[in-house]
């Protein structure tokens, strides 16, 4: 199995396990799931990266694409588990700056109900 994408559901947003390969051939499988989740009326979604590891151009895109689909149907996005690879394709490519990115899913979790920070971004 290349990828997959699992979703669970908390009262604070819809969490999305991303695991293996994130590249031109699974992005729709993705994308789809993201979609899925807006038309049900989830407007807090959770990326959790922690098992993804690796994506090709056609991954960091789809990633823009689903952040911006996400705002643009009312809704909210946040990144937990950026691996060092991911994170630094992250950084290169300016993306970890539009990305709300958290340590863990719980301070995610607790930013839709802002009680908690506003956003993780440390330079390492």
């Amino acid at each position: 199995m290349n990828f997959s994408a699992t979703i669970r559901h908390t009262p604070q947003a819809s969490l999305i396990d991303v695991r293996g390969h994130l590249t031109f051939f699974e992005v729709g499988v993705l994308r789809e799931n993201v979609a899925r989740l807006l038309g049900e009326g989830h407007k807090h979604i959770v990326l959790n990266l922690s098992g993804l590891q690796y994506l090709d151009s056609s991954g960091i895109g789809e990633l823009a694409r689903i952040y911006v689909m996400v705002l643009k149907g009312g809704g909210e996005m946040r990144v937990v588990g950026l691996s060092r690879n991911v994170e630094k394709v992250l950084k290169v490519t300016h993306l970890y700056q539009v990305f709300p990115e958290f340590p863990d899913e719980q301070a995610a979790l607790q930013s839709f109900l802002g009680t908690g920070p506003v956003k993780s971004s440390e330079n390492t």
